[in-house]
């Protein structure tokens, strides 16, 4: 685990990084005399004070940049306790020590003290926290005391006295718990312990450095001797950045494993994405990282998107300049206290096609990293069971995806173990770095090795059964790319078998009954068993005959003496009487002191008398300890009793050695043949990996994709090229088919996607289903489809939301066109992009102009893909785009409500149902009606601005009044002739019935069937559809009073059902089926505009989901531009829908202004029963409303100027002028203006 800080840290000191060689006086960048003890320092002349100062001010040379290390690891402290010891620390000294405070004076440079000889220890491993064993206790002071209070909850040694130096400790049983509590929060911890055994009086025991506790690598010595197996860690790697050429470069070295890894050309997101997941131990930045693109040295600039600084900025790190490789391996050495002659093997497997890593923001919205809200890949991949090792071998495959041929591989190995019918092993699994360490230390104990030999002895099953003989082969590939060591297959074989061999002579497996510890009755059986039970059992007696027989004849020879000296005395308590109060004794263990001793109480007798047992208790001596003294008032023993237990320890201790150092001989043999063991380990692991992901596959029924190498390639199994990504079945991979399978989507992908669809409707699902099948296809795993063709992508990257990041100053509009940024930099004519809702952040106009020119871009690239995008007005840009493809989540009409359908179609979907999406989430009614209010209002403002209405010389702008009794009136609006809409009405009919009876008259003879006769129905206002029209499919034109046209499909009598529907004129026919319906309707769309009728859904017309093929954007565009021209047609369209009566009464229309309440973007497949109400409202301006009337002034109505311009308030006709004209002529408007100016 790596810090948190709140201040960069280069902002608390000013020192620059220091070379490795040792500083001169003359080139420090600081004066000594600053650092040194806040107190004043003693002028004095003596020859002993001046070699003081001299040596003083080497060890600050050296030793300055490892004290200002733990100055801010002082700063950061907060604990009550641990900051009143922070105060009493000077900055002068490794340890941190002030000489002036009690128990501190001259200790640091005195030979012989405790705090001296922990000094010299701190020298050699400056930045890891020392715990020195000092009896039953680990101790540290100064800086080390400090940080067990903060991070191990200790209490400091002696309470707050301020006259005392800092010190802490812990028992020497909650070792493991206090290490591993500095190693979460990632110290480095290193062990010092004590030479056990006797010593002489006022003699100092020696210590040595046991071990050391890293992050990741846990403390190891004595394991030998437990019977037990120490769970290890993920090992964390000290990680070291840089920029290249290619891009940005990142140095991986484990000190456990001794092995180093690079990848270089990573793009930022990648690089962030790595430091997030591999939960390094030491982060060192290069200097080239300051120097950003725009060719500026700030930190706060460097990285393209500010991503990489936000990861580091909250974190410990140093800067590093020179050679990269060789600086970052320098400080490792220098860390870990690691010889120079210590060499570091490389395992980089380098692959030229292999797919670039996950960006963080794909990894996250995939679920690939767990995150909140989102379904973890590894839960769905693998079974409950399957975790640690295993699980993240497939999370680090996901990813860091493989290349082509080793994903074919796995995906081979995969059908393979489909295929099993015979049993398989467990698979044993190790962690690598455990192997490495325990047999480097020479601390492997019997347990280790017996689960080495069972992963030897599963190799060899695995390569012994001809089922299982081809699995073994192929997964020779992927264990070489985990681990980076290239072995054969015979060796891989011969050596197991040569290794397995070798333990099983030397360790004792279960079922040997020689192994048994010794028993005797009048002995507790504990005391044999503690000392037997550490050495016994763990090699195979053969080898150690002579010693196990000398423990037999001394456990024997304890045993006699027991029954000689003791049992006599407890025989004769036994048939005493013993009242309360009265004699007691009997053979005891005393645990603390590893001996069998008499406990009794007033056992001798008053009177000696010679009776049996007289003699025993005569010969009955205090017991004493290993230190000489009375172990207590209870305790007794016999010389005789005394002589062999020395005897029997020694036979045990002797023993012990011999079987601790037969282990210790196996593992130095072992280490020699490390790689082996660790190939073979990470071998079984990715099988148990993909055996448990190839049974997890087939319960939920998932299928293996067909892989192709590159565009335009021959996949396996098939005999044709294909060009792009075909899915056919897919179902959101976080559905469990085997419980009920959710709804599936067929994906044929050529080109990018253009994608709509309302609010809940399925995008965003979608778009991530399409994410983790590609990745799932291109890193060899089964999919959730019914079938799948997945090239070989060389990156798969997925935008979804973004959140703003006040850390870094950025918006979350600024956050997502970084990402952008980095998708379209990276993005290849052989990538997958995938984009949600794509600029959402920033105001609709310029937002929709953005997107569509990062459209553009993605289609001159040529990548694969998908936009998605609420932005409907994109339709209506002139994009110059050649592959897109326009795409929609559908939704049907039922029961009176649009609901999503959540299946792919083609089209272009304009409807959101956002408020019947924030009414099913609560959203108060009051808030919801309002905003449908505000809709209509704006809504109807848009559909008569100049631009849309082609009678722009009668519009008249509605602009709502600020008092809300207004809004129930009715205003004066579009004037038709009842005869004249007849008539219109029958042209309409002959025209629809003559292109749709062609085109049906085409279809049946290409079906050979009978042919359909087109018969049109006109349904009148305020009519219903007969019976017959129920449930079946049928197409409609809408006649809308202001001479436009509305055609769809589905079932008619919902659509008369909609508010302001009634009022308006019906007509439509028949047809056998849906799809025709859907052809048909298109067609009209595309048709009727060449006869000169208006339409107001022409976009719809480009709807794959109306029956038409593939439509890109350029060409749509270029076909609604043409069907925008006036013609000839039109016009006289137009001339007769005006009042026949005479020529000034055209100039009497005061203007339409429809208003919609859904959405006039058609029905079809995806919305079905959405026709638009209109409702007929507006309002008279003033000055419009008079130049209008002017015109009548030589007709009949006579109208006073003064007196009308009376009846107007601010610009606005008053409510008496406002009629409702539906199915009036203009006669009767005439009499009602004539009616309100008389009055």
């Amino acid at each position: 685990m790596c810090w948190m800080i709140s201040n960069p840290w280069w902002t608390l000191h000013s020192y620059a990084p220091l070379p490795r060689s040792c500083f001169s006086s003359s080139t420090l960048p600081w004066q000594p005399k600053q650092v040194y003890c806040s107190k004043e320092r003693r002028t004095t002349t003596t020859k002993s004070a001046i070699k003081l100062r001299e040596l003083k001010d080497v060890i600050m040379e050296k030793d300055y940049p490892h004290i200002m290390w733990w100055k801010e690891k002082m700063q950061i402290c907060i604990k009550t306790s641990s900051v009143q010891l922070v105060k009493r620390l000077v900055y002068s000294n490794l340890l941190g020590l002030d000489d002036n405070l009690k128990n501190g004076r001259q200790v640091l440079f005195k030979e012989g003290t405790l705090n001296c000889e922990i000094l010299k220890f701190k020298s050699r491993f400056p930045r890891e926290v020392l715990l020195c064993r000092v009896g039953d206790f680990y101790e540290a002071i100064g800086f080390d005391a400090c940080i067990l209070v903060e991070y191990a909850g200790l209490n400091p040694c002696g309470g707050f006295r301020s006259d005392s130096i800092p010190k802490a400790g812990c028992p020497v049983v909650n070792l493991r718990q206090t290490l591993d509590d500095l190693t979460r929060n990632g110290f480095s911890v290193c062990i010092v312990e004590e030479v056990q055994g006797p010593t002489q009086a006022r003699s100092r025991k020696s210590r040595f450095i046991s071990g050391h506790a890293h992050p990741g690598s846990p403390y190891v010595f004595g394991l030998i001797e437990d019977d037990r197996d120490l769970e290890f860690p993920e090992p964390m790697p000290v990680v070291g950045v840089s920029r290249s050429a290619k891009g940005y470069c990142m140095i991986s070295v484990l000190e456990t494993m001794k092995t180093l890894s690079s990848e270089d050309g990573l793009t930022e997101e990648a690089l962030v994405t790595k430091l997030r997941t591999c939960h390094y131990h030491y982060l060192f930045l290069h200097k080239s990282l300051k120097n950003s693109s725009s060719g500026t040295s700030s930190w706060r600039e460097f990285g393209e998107g500010g991503l990489l600084w936000a990861e580091c900025n909250c974190r410990h790190f140093e800067w590093l300049e020179g050679d990269m490789l060789d600086e970052i391996l320098f400080r490792v050495k220098e860390l870990y206290g690691l010889d120079d002659k210590v060499t570091f093997r490389n395992v980089t497997v380098f692959s030229e096609n292999r797919p670039h890593p996950l960006h963080l923001g794909t990894a996250s919205q995939i679920g690939a990293l767990q995150t909140e809200g989102i379904p973890f890949l590894l839960k769905i991949l693998l079974p409950s069971n399957c975790t640690g090792l295993p699980a993240m071998y497939v999370r680090d495959l996901l990813l860091n995806p493989p290349a082509y041929e080793i994903a074919s591989t796995i995906q081979d190995i995969c059908k393979l173990m489909s295929n099993v019918s015979c049993t398989i092993p467990e698979f044993t699994c190790i962690t690598p770095s455990k192997l490495v360490k325990l047999l480097e230390l020479r601390e492997t104990n019997h347990v280790e090795f017996c689960k080495i030999k069972s992963v030897l002895d599963e190799i060899l099953q695995l390569y012994r059964s001809s089922e299982l003989n081809e699995i073994l082969r192929l997964l020779m590939d992927p264990a070489w790319v985990a681990t980076g060591l290239k072995i054969d297959f015979d060796t891989l074989v011969k050596q197991c078998e040569c290794i397995s061999c070798r333990i099983g002579e030397i360790i004792s497996l279960d079922g040997e009954s020689n192994q048994k510890t010794s028993s005797y009755v009048n002995i507790p059986s504990e005391f044999f068993e503690e000392m037997e039970s550490s050495w016994k059992g763990r090699v195979k007696r053969i080898h150690l005959a002579e010693a196990y027989e000398k423990v037999d004849k001394a456990a024997e020879a304890l045993s006699l003496a027991v029954t000689e000296d003791f049992l006599p005395v407890v025989s004769r308590i036994r048939v005493s009487t013993t009242t309360f109060g009265g004699p007691r004794g009997e053979i005891s263990y005393a645990r603390e002191h590893k001996t069998v001793w008499f406990k009794g109480k007033r056992f001798a007798p008053v009177v000696w008398a010679g009776t049996p047992g007289e003699e025993q208790i005569k010969q009955l001596k205090p017991s004493i300890d290993s230190r000489g003294r009375k172990v207590g008032e209870e305790w007794y023993t016999t010389m005789k009793v005394e002589d062999a237990l020395t005897r029997y320890h020694d036979a045990c201790a002797n023993a012990k050695a011999m079987v601790l150092e037969l282990l210790r001989g196996l593992s130095a043999e072992l280490q020699d043949k490390v790689n082996v063991l660790i190939f073979a380990s990470m071998l079984l692991i990715i099988a148990k990996a993909l055996f448990a992901h190839v049974s997890e596959g087939r319960r939920r029924k998932w299928v293996f994709p067909i892989l192709i190498e590159s565009f335009g390639s021959q996949g396996k199994g098939q005999t044709n090229e294909y060009q792009g990504m075909q899915i056919t079945g897919l179902s959101p991979y976080w559905f469990d088919s085997a419980e009920g399978s959710g709804v599936r989507n067929t994906i044929d992908m050529k080109s990018m996607f253009l994608l709509t669809g309302p609010n809940g409707g399925g995008k965003s699902s979608l778009l991530r289903s399409i994410c983790a099948t590609a990745l799932f296809g291109i890193c060899g795993f089964m999919v959730p489809a019914e079938s799948a063709i997945i090239p070989q992508f060389d990156s798969i990257m997925l935008h979804m939301k973004s959140y703003d990041s006040p850390a870094d100053g950025k918006s979350s509009f600024q956050i997502e066109m970084s990402e952008l940024r980095s998708i379209i930099m990276g993005a290849t004519s052989k990538s997958l992009v995938l984009v949600d809702e794509i600029c959402r952040g920033t105001e609709t106009a310029k937002g929709t102009c953005i997107a569509a020119s990062i459209v553009e871009t993605l289609d001159s690239i040529g990548c694969l893909g998908i936009v998605s995008t609420h932005l409907h007005d994109i339709f209506k840009l002139p994009l110059t785009v050649r592959n897109t493809v326009f795409k929609a989540m559908g939704s049907e009409y039922v029961d009176g409500q649009t609901k999503p359908t959540w299946k792919l179609i083609d089209g272009i979907c304009s409807e959101s149902l956002a408020f019947e999406t924030a009414k099913n989430e609560g959203l108060p009614e009051a808030i919801i009606q309002r905003a449908e209010d505000l809709y209509i209002a704006i809504h109807k403002m848009d559909m008569n601005s100049p631009e849309n209405d082609p009678k722009n010389e009668h519009f008249f702008p509605y602009v709502e009044g600020s008092n809300s009794e207004t809004n129930d009136d009715q205003t004066l609006i579009f004037i038709e002739s009842t005869d004249q809409m007849k008539k219109f009405l029958k042209e309409v009919k002959s025209v629809v019935s003559m292109i749709c009876q062609r085109s049906l008259n085409e279809l049946c003879k290409m079906k050979s069937t009978s042919e359909v006769v087109v018969k049109c129905v006109v349904v009148a206002p305020r009519q219903q559809p007969p019976p017959s029209a129920i449930g079946a499919s049928s197409v409609y034109v809408i006649l809308i009073p202001d001479n436009r046209l509305y055609v769809g499909e589905g079932r008619i009598r919902a659509h008369r059902a909609k508010q302001g529907m009634q009022n308006a004129f019906f007509l439509y026919f028949l047809v056998p089926g849906k799809s025709v319906a859907c052809q048909l309707e298109t067609l009209l769309i595309n048709q009727l505009p060449k006869h000169g009728f208006q339409l107001m859904n022409v976009a719809d017309g480009k709807h794959r989901n109306f029956g038409t093929c593939d439509v890109s954007l350029e060409s749509s565009y270029d076909r609604s531009r043409c069907l925008s021209v006036p013609t000839e047609r039109k016009a006289e369209s137009k001339r007769r829908s005006l009042s026949i009566k005479d020529q000034a009464q055209e100039e009497a229309v005061v203007g339409h202004v429809p208003s919609l309440k859904g959405n006039s973007s058609g029905s079809g497949r995806g919305h079905t029963g959405n026709a638009p109400d209109y409702s007929y409202k507006g309002k008279l301006p003033y000055q419009k409303f008079k130049s209008d009337i002017t015109s009548f002034k030589e007709g009949e109505l006579k109208i006073d100027f003064s007196t009308l311009k009376e009846l107007f308030k601010e610009q606005e006709l008053k409510s008496e002028l406002r009629f409702q004209i539906l199915e009036k002529d203009f006669q009767e408007v005439k009499t009602a203006i004539q009616k309100v100016i008389g009055n």
